[in-house]
C-alpha cells in the first residue's frame, strides 16, 4: 500500500508527483520507457518553449472557445506566471521572447529536468522505469516490470499516460483498452502535411520559411515552417493545423507587413531584362524559397501578382501519420467521464492529467502549460480526496 501511484513520467505526471509529494504523502511514479521526460527532452531540442506571456483572454483563446470546467480551473490556477515561477524555483532564469514565447536562458530542457528530479527525489518520490501499467486487478493496479507482474495498491492513482502519438518516446494510447467506456478515437494536431512536391522544390528540401504569415480559417501564423521531403512542418505550420486538419484550405501571405496595393505597386515598376525572379529579390526583397513556393503553387502566374503574393493557397495531401503528431487532440478522456477535478466518475480516488485527456492546444507554450497545470490539479485533488 502507498498513498499515490503516479503512472506516466512526462510533465503532467511529474506535476502531479511534485504536488502530492510537497503534501507529504509518499509517491510512486511509474514510467513505461528506460527514462522519464522523453517527449520534454525532445520539445527542448529547438529550445524548451515552457508558456506564453500574454493577456489572459488571449492565452484561454489558445485551447479553443468553449473550455471545460476542469481544464478552466487548471489553467486559472496554473497558468503562464505560475509556469515561470516553478522553473526560476527549480533555479532556472527565464526570459521572454518578442512574440510572448517563454524559454530556460539556457535554451535546454535537460537542466530543468535534472533540477526537477533532484527536488521529487528530495521530497521521497520514488521512481521506477520499465513498469508498463496494465490496467486493474480488483483494487490493484498491475504493471509489468523487469522482475515480473507487480501489483500495488495505493489510496490514490492519478494517470498521466499521454496521447497517442510519438510511440518511441512513449506515448502510444495503449492505456485506452483499460477506460474504453470513457475515451473517444485519436486525432492528431501540431502536425506536419503531405505535400506531392515537384522536381524543381528539391534543392529547397530541408529550408525554413520565414517572415511569412499562414491563415487556415480563424487561425493565423506568423511563425516559421520547413520545406521537408514528406511536405511542410514546424511551428507555423503546427498553430494553423487544427483548422487544416478539419478542412479549412491554407494560405500563405508572402509579404504579410506589406498591403497589396504597396507590393502592386512595387512590382508594377520596370523590370527591364530582370527575370521574374530578380524583379521579385530586388523589389520585395523574396528569398529563393518564396519565390520557389510562388512558382510551386501559383503557376500560371496571373498578370497581378499581388492577391497571389498576400494568400497564396497552398495544396497538400493531409496530415502525416499520427505517430508523427506533436500531441493527440479532441480524443482521449471525455471530460464529461470526469469531475471538475478530473477524477474519473466511476472510479474514486483515479485522477486523469495532460496529453491522454479530450482537449488540444498549439505548440508555443500552451501545450506544456496545459500538461503542467493539469498535473497540479490532479495531484492537488488527489491529496485532497487522501485528506
Amino acid at each position: 500500500m502507498t498513498d499515490a501511484v503516479v503512472i506516466g513520467a512526462g510533465p503532467a505526471g511529474l506535476m502531479a508527483a511534485e504536488v502530492l509529494g510537497q503534501a507529504g504523502l509518499s509517491v510512486t511514479v511509474a514510467e513505461a520507457m528506460p527514462s522519464v521526460g522523453r517527449k520534454f527532452l525532445m520539445a527542448g531540442k529547438s529550445g524548451l518553449n515552457i508558456t506564453k506571456a500574454e493577456p489572459s483572454a488571449a492565452f484561454l483563446a489558445a485551447y479553443g472557445s468553449q473550455l471545460p470546467a476542469a481544464l478552466q480551473k487548471a489553467l486559472d490556477e496554473f497558468g503562464p506566471d505560475q509556469v515561470i515561477n516553478w522553473a526560476e524555483g527549480l533555479g532556472q532564469s527565464v526570459f521572454t521572447g518578442s512574440t510572448g514565447r517563454v524559454f530556460p536562458t539556457v535554451m535546454k530542457a535537460s537542466p530543468l529536468l535534472r533540477a526537477w528530479l533532484a527536488r521529487l527525489s528530495d521530497l521521497g518520490v520514488r521512481l521506477e522505469t520499465r513498469w508498463r501499467w496494465n490496467g486493474w486487478q480488483g483494487n490493484n493496479l498491475i504493471f509489468e516490470t523487469p522482475l515480473g507482474l507487480q501489483r500495488i495498491q495505493s489510496k490514490t492513482t492519478i494517470l498521466a499516460t499521454g496521447g497517442a502519438s510519438w510511440r518511441r518516446l512513449g506515448a502510444n494510447g495503449q492505456w485506452a483498452v483499460h477506460l474504453a467506456q470513457d475515451v473517444t478515437p485519436f486525432q492528431l494536431t501540431n502536425m506536419g502535411f503531405v505535400v506531392d512536391w515537384s522536381d524543381h522544390m528539391k534543392p529547397y528540401l530541408g529550408t525554413p520559411v520565414k517572415s511569412v504569415a499562414l491563415t487556415a480559417r480563424d487561425q493565423r501564423s506568423r511563425g516559421e515552417f520547413i520545406i521537408s521531403e514528406q511536405g511542410i512542418e514546424g511551428g507555423g505550420i503546427y498553430m494553423v493545423s487544427r483548422a487544416m486538419r478539419d478542412g479549412a484550405t491554407l494560405t500563405i501571405d508572402l509579404k504579410p507587413d506589406w498591403s497589396h496595393d504597396r507590393v502592386r505597386s512595387a512590382l508594377s515598376r520596370s523590370r527591364g531584362k530582370s527575370s521574374l525572379s530578380n524583379h521579385l529579390r530586388k523589389m520585395l526583397k523574396f528569398t529563393p524559397v518564396q519565390t520557389a513556393l510562388l512558382s510551386e503553387f501559383g503557376r500560371p502566374l496571373p498578370d497581378d501578382l499581388a492577391p497571389l503574393i498576400k494568400a497564396l493557397p497552398i495544396t497538400h495531401l493531409g496530415p502525416r501519420p499520427i505517430d508523427e503528431a506533436i500531441s493527440t487532440a479532441c480524443s482521449g478522456m471525455r471530460f464529461d467521464a470526469l469531475t471538475d477535478s478530473l477524477m474519473i466518475k466511476h472510479r474514486p480516488g483515479v485522477f486523469c492529467a495532460g496529453e491522454m485527456l479530450d482537449w488540444e492546444a498549439p505548440t508555443g507554450g500552451y501545450l506544456i502549460t496545459g500538461c503542467l497545470a493539469t498535473g497540479a490539479l490532479a495531484g492537488a485533488s488527489a491529496a485532497a480526496f487522501i485528506g
